[in-house]
């Protein structure tokens, strides 16, 4: 199962969009304090954005709404359901990620057969409600090697306040790749802000 090294978090379809048209193929739809009527219909014109360019849908906190409108798969941060417990409401086809902040989050997520794990928080950030301890980049050097030490081969996100220039800094430690949301989304151009991120992951000239 593949699993891009670029993930793009939002609430909004519109932004979904245009992350999209400059080459991102990883959607986190994170909605929080809305009634599940629109978040069904915010989830569903993310869903039509991501069919339109190949992209995946990951639903954030909602794995039956993941499961009824048929998206790539749910993330399931530390206060949600076990993953465990999605993977058996879910099946195989569906993606599974979970929200670690230490070593021993990354070890029980990867027991419970996580497909990703979203690692962090990097540094401070303003789009998450009660932050995890910082982690900054000795904190994500120290758990990766302790994950290759325990044979831990769950590809691992870095997340929270990551910065274009942080990429590589962080993709050295043995990241997977990275997840950002303000950065694209609160850039004053967010499509130049996509099409930069898109370039560092991975190498392609945003479309």
């Amino acid at each position: 199962m593949k699993i891009n090294s670029l993930h793009y978090i939002t609430a909004s379809p519109e932004a979904a969009e245009l992350a999209c048209q400059c080459g991102v193929r990883w959607v986190q739809l994170r909605v929080k304090n809305q009634p599940p009527a629109i978040w069904k219909q915010l989830a569903l014109e993310t869903q039509a954005v991501c069919r339109r360019h190949g992209a995946t849908l990951i639903i954030n906190d909602n794995p039956v709404l993941a499961q009824e409108i048929g998206a790539g798969g749910v993330h399931l941060g530390q206060q949600d359901l076990p993953p465990d417990e999605a993977r058996q409401m879910l099946g195989a086809r569906f993606i599974v990620g979970g929200t670690a902040n230490t070593f021993a989050d990354v070890q029980r997520l990867a027991a419970a057969g996580v497909d990703y794990v979203g690692l962090g928080p990097f540094r401070f950030t303003t789009t998450k409600e009660k932050l995890s301890p910082v982690l900054g980049l000795a904190g994500y050097a120290d758990i990766m090697q302790q994950c290759r030490a325990a044979g831990i081969a769950v590809p691992v996100i870095g997340i929270g306040g990551v910065l274009l220039a942080d990429v590589a800094a962080l993709l050295a430690t043995g990241l997977h790749g990275v997840a950002v949301s303000g950065a694209i989304g609160a850039a004053e151009n967010p499509a130049v802000a996509a099409g930069q991120f898109v370039r560092e992951l991975t190498g392609v000239e945003a479309i």
